[in-house]
C-alpha cells in the first residue's frame, strides 16, 4: 500500500487464489494508481490475469530442459569410458571391438536425439517439406522395421508384421513416413516389459489403409490419452527417465501423419493392458506397377578409384578424424583448418573433392567455396558442406557458394560414398553433354 502511495506502478505481480469451488488459479496482479485532476491519489485499480495455463506450460518446459539435459549427458559418460577402454586396451582385438560398438550405439542415440529437436523446431515453424512419391506401404513399413528392430530384440520383445497381400500404394514420403511407425515401435518396445510383444498390421478399407500398432506394455491412463500426443507430453516420468528420451516422439508422429493427410490415434483398456496405435492415411488408386529403382538408391555405394581429398573443418580432431577414415579407405588427404588455408591449400593440391566446413575463422567455408570456384582449374572439381548447419536456408547458401552437395554433422561413412559417388555420375555424364 505505501508504494501505491507514492505513486509507484506495480506490475507482474504474480500470486495464487481461491475460486469458489475451492480450486487454486494463478493470476497475475497488476496495480496501478488512480488519480484525480489534481494528481492526487484518490485510488487504485487492480487487474488480475488467469495464469494458470501459462504457469503449467512452464513447468513442462521445464521439466523437458531437465530431462533433455540429462539424455544428453547420459551418452557422453559410455563415450568416454569407451574411449578409456580403447586407450588401456589397445592391443586386445575383441575389448576394442566392444568398446567400439558400445560407442557407435551410444553415438546414433545422441544423433537421433538431436535430430528429434530439429524435426520438433521444423515443424513448429512450417518448414519440413515433404519429399512426396509414389511408395509402397510394404517398402515403408520395411524401413520402419529394420530402424525400429534393434530396440525391440534389445528388449527380447516378439515382433510380428502382418501386411495385405496386394500391395498398398501412397503419395508419401517414404523417410517421413517410416519415421512415423519406427516411432511407434521403439515406442512400444520402450514401454514394454521385457520379454513383450508388439504387432504392427495394416488394413485396407476402400480409399484408406489403417496401420496399427499394438503391444502388451504398461498402458495408458484413461486420463492422459487426450494429451498424449502433445508436445512436452509425459505419460510417467519416472518410467520415461528409466527408459530414456524426450516424450516428443509422438508429437513427431502426428505432425508427419497429419502433413500426409492422415490421422493418428491411440487408445488402452488402461495400465499394464498395452496399447494401441492407430494411423489412418489416403491411398493412391494407381495400379501399375513401380517404377525400377534408382541404383543410386542403394546403402552401398562401390568405390572407385583412389581419389584427392582436401578435409577443410576448423576443428581439428574432426578434420584430423575424418581424413583419417577416408585415409583408411584408400583416399589421398590433406587438411586445412580455416577458409584461407583452404584456398591455398587447394591451390596447389589440386583436390577433386573437398568437404568444406561452414562456421570457421578467417574466412568462412562459403565464402573459402567461391573463391575456388572462380579459379580455371577448378571447373571438375566437386565441393560438399559438411556441417551442423542443415536447415533448408542454409542448403541454399551452399549452393550459391558453389557446393555440389550438403551433408550434417555427425555424418555416416557410407552416406558420404553414396553423395560422392552420385555427384561424380553427375558431373561424368554433365561432361558428355
Amino acid at each position: 500500500m505505501e508504494r501505491i502511495e507514492r505513486g509507484e506502478f506495480i506490475e507482474h505481480f504474480e500470486t495464487e487464489r481461491l475460486r469458489k469451488d475451492g480450486s487454486r488459479v494463478n493470476v497475475s496482479l497488476t496495480i496501478s494508481p488512480i488519480r484525480n485532476a489534481e494528481g492526487k491519489i484518490i485510488g487504485a485499480s487492480k487487474v488480475a490475469r488467469d495464469i494458470t495455463a501459462r504457469k503449467e506450460e512452464d513447468r513442462r518446459k521445464n521439466e523437458f530442459i531437465a530431462l533433455l539435459a540429462h539424455e544428453l549427458r547420459n551418452p557422453l559418460a559410455p563415450l568416454r569410458n569407451g574411449l578409456q577402454v580403447m586407450r588401456l586396451t589397445s592391443g586386445d582385438a575383441n575389448a576394442v571391438a566392444q568398446a567400439r560398438a558400445m560407442m557407435e550405439r551410444q553415438l546414433g542415440h545422441m544423433v537421433r536425439l538431436v535430430d528429434d529437436l530439429l524435426d520438433i523446431s521444423r515443424i513448429s515453424r512450417n518448414k519440413i517439406e515433404l519429399r512426396r512419391a509414389r511408395v509402397v506401404l510394404a517398402e515403408v513399413v520395411s524401413s520402419a522395421v529394420e530402424t525400429g528392430r534393434p530396440a525391440i530384440e534389445a528388449a527380447g520383445h516378439d515382433l510380428t508384421v502382418s501386411l495385405p497381400h496386394q500391395p498398398i500404394f501412397l503419395d508419401a514420403d517414404l523417410t517421413r513416413l517410416s519415421q512415423v511407425f519406427s516411432n511407434l515401435l521403439t515406442n512400444s518396445a520402450k514401454y514394454t516389459k521385457r520379454g513383450g510383444h508388439v504387432w504392427l498390421s495394416a488394413l485396407r478399407q476402400q480409399n484408406r489403409v489403417i496401420v496399427s500398432v499394438r503391444d502388451t506394455g504398461i498402458g495408458i491412463p484413461a486420463a492422459d490419452l487426450p494429451t498424449i500426443f502433445d508436445m512436452f507430453s509425459q505419460v510417467d516420468r519416472s518410467i520415461e527417465r528409466s527408459t530414456g528420451g524426450l516424450g516428443i516422439g509422438l508429437a513427431l508422429v502426428k505432425a508427419l501423419v497429419e502433413m500426409h493427410g492422415g490421422t493418428v490415434a491411440a487408445t488402452s483398456a488402461g495400465p499394464d493392458k498395452g496399447s494401441v496405435f492407430t494411423v489412418t492415411l489416403p491411398v493412391l488408386e494407381s495400379v501399375s506397377e513401380p517404377g525400377e529403382r534408382d541404383p543410386s538408391e542403394d546403402t552401398r555405394v562401390a568405390r572407385g578409384p583412389r581419389r584427392r581429398v582436401l578435409v577443410v573443418d576448423d576443428n581439428r580432431d574432426s578434420a584430423n578424424s575424418m581424413a583419417m577414415m577416408l585415409q583408411l579407405v584408400g583416399d589421398e588427404v590433406m587438411v586445412a583448418h580455416d577458409g584461407i588455408e583452404a584456398v591455398e591449400t587447394a591451390a596447389h593440391f589440386r583436390p577433386q573433392f573437398i568437404l568444406m566446413d561452414v562456421g570457421m575463422p578467417r574466412l568462412n567455408g562459403l565464402e573459402a567455396s567461391r573463391r575456388i570456384r572462380e579459379q580455371p582449374w577448378a571447373k571438375d572439381l566437386t565441393i560438399v558442406a559438411l556441417t551442423g548447419w542443415g536447415q533448408p536456408g542454409d542448403r541454399v547458401q551452399s549452393r550459391a557458394a558453389g557446393c555440389d552437395g550438403h551433408l550434417v554433422k555427425p555424418v555416416n561413412l557410407a552416406d558420404l560414398e553414396k553423395l560422392l559417388a552420385e555427384l561424380t555420375r553427375r558431373h561424368s555424364t554433365a561432361g558428355k553433354q
